[in-house]
Parts: structure tokens; sequence; C-alpha cells
């Protein structure tokens, strides 16, 4: 890796800034869901960082990126947990922190197929505010990425890297109030499989995809959909890249981790079809282990699962998706 340049006002310049949500997650592994009414038996909890822009961050630097994460924090064990864990793996944090504030938690139920539940805490008081943003954290950057929790001040970040020519990455999954005009000023919108149709009110998800894109202008639109992979539409052309097929311990995390893929196959140059299929195979790995952060791997081991694991059927889950397939490739 070479040596960080110099930014403005004598800000390091970092490949990737991200702002958005830090979240420690409490984990508990269940046989299955439990009925409502019912008691279950769990053997342990374990508590561990996450959150998703800021296992995006810690995912990219572990891979070699020198990263920034923008976010905010009360005084408590979860606050302890995060800084620990961005120093550990050598992201710089810029966090506002609140006095007697409680940090966003999240309760995750795991099932025996290793499906999450997620029950989210987050007060008020953690929003992160506009003005609590310095504008030299965002321009000093290759790549900005952003998620919907803190909606006004990740679309003022936006702005900055817009008018600043540097793309922006958003991970979104409810459509906020305000959200459309934080759109607006993003480049890759990949978002979670219900959100274009909710946002286009639009039944077709390839339909919905071509519309968000045509409407907001992004250069690409995206919805990742779990072990079906991920559909993404151009402008001109429409990509489908079906998940690869391992063994699942647990899904937290995944979305995050295959945002993290993209950040860095794009920060590589690579090709869109690249991109998307090294994301896919990363957010894979991540499901083999615990945690949002729990199976993050390096890059060389990434790609050898990619040489060495089958995906599921793409043309299986190309009807699934109501898309056509000729020979692998998708009919527009």
């Amino acid at each position: 890796m070479m040596e960080p340049e110099e930014g403005v006002a004598g800000l390091r310049k970092v490949d990737l800034v991200g702002v958005g949500l830090n979240a420690a997650d409490t984990l508990i592994r269940l046989p299955h869901f439990p009925a409502r009414g019912s008691k279950s038996e769990y053997s342990e909890a374990s508590f561990m960082p996450g959150g998703q822009t800021a296992t995006t961050v810690v995912a990219c630097q572990r891979w070699g990126l020198s990263t920034r994460y923008v976010g905010k924090v009360g005084d408590d064990d979860a606050a302890r947990l995060h800084r620990e864990a961005f120093a550990r793996a050598g992201v710089e944090a810029r966090l506002i922190a609140i006095t007697g504030g409680v940090s966003p938690q999240s309760l995750i139920l795991v099932d025996g197929c290793g499906e999450r539940t997620v029950l989210c805490l987050r007060r008020e008081q953690m929003t992160l505010q506009p003005e609590e943003l310095d504008r030299t954290w965002i321009e000093n950057a290759r790549v900005l990425h952003v998620d919907g929790h803190d909606t006004a001040a990740a679309t003022l970040a936006a702005s900055w890297a817009r008018r600043a020519g540097i793309p922006v990455v958003a991970d979104l999954d409810e459509p906020y109030p305000g959200v459309e005009e934080l759109i607006e000023n993003v480049d890759y919108l990949i978002v979670s499989r219900d959100f274009p149709g909710r946002l286009m009110n639009e039944h077709s998800l390839e339909r919905a995809l071509r519309r968000m894109q045509a409407r907001y202008g992004c250069r690409l639109a995206a919805a990742t959909l779990g072990e079906e992979g991920v559909l993404a539409w151009d402008g001109k052309q429409l990509f489908y890249n079906p998940a690869y097929r391992v063994s699942v311990v647990d899904t937290t995390g995944a979305g995050d981790i295959f945002h993290a893929g993209f950040i860095y196959g794009l920060l590589q140059e690579w090709p869109l079809e690249r991109q998307l299929d090294f994301s896919c195979a990363a957010a894979a790995m991540n499901c083999m282990s615990a945690g949002a952060r729990g199976g993050i791997r390096g890059v060389a081991e990434i790609e050898h699962l990619m040489a060495t694991v089958a995906h599921y059927d793409g043309a299986k889950r190309c009807v699934q998706l109501g898309l056509q397939s000729v020979d692998g490739e998708l009919l527009p």
C-alpha cells in the first residue's frame, strides 16, 4: 500500500470515509425462532461491535484500504467497545460522544439455519446532526459510504462529496423521511430487496431498479437478495450474480460486507461483474461465522472461495426473480 497522501487542512487523505450507523450487537443463537408466548433456552450471548457503515469500514480497512469512520456514541460500554474495535483495526474514528448517552444497540436472534432477526435500540439523541460534521473529514477521501439512518447528515456529506467529485456509495434498507434528497447525491445505490418496490411503488424488482436509476441518475441501482445474490441495473445493462453456496452460520452483517466488497472492487477499478461477484463471495464468507464481522477474511481467501465454491443455480434464481436467462445472460 502507498503511504496516504496529505489532504486539505493537513488531514490525511483516506481511501474510504463512512458516515453512518454503529451498533453494539448482542448475538443470541437459538435452535429455532421462538413461537409467540413460548419459552426458549439459549446457551450463550455474545456482545460484539456491528452497525451497517461501521462494519463496512472495518472490512475495507482489513483488506488494506485506509479508512475513516464518522459516527456518534454514548459514554457506555458499547462506546468503549467501538473505540477499541476501531483502534484495533486501524480505522481513523471521528466519534461524536454524548455524555450520558446510550450508544445504539441491537439484539440479534439467530436461528438454526443462520437467519437473523434484529431488534434495535436507538435513542433520538444518538442521531448524527449535519452541524456535527466537518467537511474536511468528507472531502479527504476517495469514496464516501453512507446509510440512511442519519438521513440529514448523510445527505449533507453526500452533497459535499458530490461537489468534490468523490463517488458516493449508499446502503439503504428503509425509505426514511428525506431519503430521496440523499439518493439524488448517490452514485452507487445498493439497497435491500424490498427497498426499490417500496420507494417506487412497483411490484417488479427489475422495473423498480430501472425506474429508480432513471429518476435519481445513479450510476448503478442494485438490490442485494440474500442467498439469491444481487440484481443490478447500470442504465444500459442488467446484471445478475447468484450467491455462493456455503454453510451458513449467521447472516448478520452480510449486506455490510457486500458493500465493503463493492467499495474495494470500485477502488481497484474492476469491471462491474467482478465487483459484484467479489462482493457476493465476501458476504458468503462472512456468513460462515457468527457476528457482523466474525467472518471477514483476507482478499486472497475470498478469491480462493470464488475459485473453489459453486454458486447457487443462477438460471433457477432468475426464474424465481421473474427474469429470463439465456446461456447465463440476462435479457433486459
